[in-house]
């Protein structure tokens, strides 16, 4: 079983939405971070928003803040990315992540890749001009 699985992924107009999902395990649902990534060909992996599980803190990447929001329903473990006002520069695959470990757990949530223990499969976001 998968702890991860992301989807929602496509193809998109400069200016449109989409919204992935990442339905996560139990396990990985509560740990104490858990949160998007991308990576675009030839750049190395950035964080995207992660939320901090106690508090629901969320933290963003200054280069979609406004533009995309992270929900949850807790309800079946499932993790949205809503992407709005897409661009070209948005093209990437996007990874959902978690922490692992459990919500209580002390200390922040970041964008430091080596936090992140469970990691999606990937979904392809690509935005043209």
């Amino acid at each position: 079983q998968e702890e991860l699985v992301d989807s929602g992924g496509g193809s998109v107009q400069d200016g449109g939405s989409l919204r992935l999902s990442c339905t996560a395990s139990a396990y990985a649902y509560s740990s104490r971070c858990i949160g998007w990534f991308r990576q675009a060909p030839g750049k190395e992996r950035e964080g995207v928003a992660v939320i901090r599980t106690a508090n629901g803190n969320t933290v963003f990447a200054d280069s979609i803040k406004g533009r995309f929001t992270v929900s949850q329903d807790n309800s079946d473990n499932t993790l949205y990315l809503e992407m709005n006002s897409l661009k070209p520069e948005d093209t990437a695959m996007y990874y959902c992540a978690a922490s692992g470990g459990r919500w209580f757990d002390l200390g922040s949530c970041g964008f430091s890749l080596d936090d992140y223990t469970y990691w999606g499969q990937g979904t392809q976001v690509t935005v043209s001009s």
